[in-house]
């Protein structure tokens, strides 16, 4: 009896270990990709050609992102500025000198789920992961 029970928590434990550098690594993967993401929408975003982040755009970053392997329908985008103004609408962009906000989170999902094997509480599913920026707009309106 005492080599079973030796066995099921050793092969529980090498379980973890194996398996746990893995999906951390995924997390750390996606954070990398989610902060490389705002980041590029914001150097195109606030860029003197724009001045606004709109829904085309998040369509675009959602097909990037979905091609890394995130599910496109769990994104969330949230884009505004410092000063209160909208910063989705192309047809008012924002001026230069107003910096424009973006953030991007994604859920953790059931990535913590093998932590109970060595009775760690995993992370809540609805607990979200996210990256976020913020860049002076340089949109000069043509005089």
């Amino acid at each position: 009896m005492k080599q079973i029970l030796v066995f099921v928590l050793f092969s529980s434990i090498m379980c973890w270990m194996m398996f746990a550098p893995v999906y951390r690594h995924v997390v750390i993967v996606r954070q990398a990709l989610l902060q490389k993401e705002v980041d590029y929408m914001l150097e195109v975003g606030a860029s003197g050609r724009y001045g606004y982040i709109d829904e085309e755009m998040i369509r675009a970053s959602r097909e990037r992102l979905e091609s890394k392997g995130f599910n496109p329908s769990l994104l969330d985008y949230n884009v505004g500025t410092t000063s209160g103004e909208d910063a989705t609408n192309p047809a008012k962009p924002v001026l230069r000198g107003t910096g424009i906000r973006l953030s991007i989170s994604y859920p953790y999902g059931k990535l913590f789920a093998v932590d109970r094997l060595i009775g760690l509480d995993p992370v809540p599913g609805d607990v979200r992961m996210g990256a976020s920026g913020v860049k002076m707009s340089e949109y000069v309106p043509d005089m």
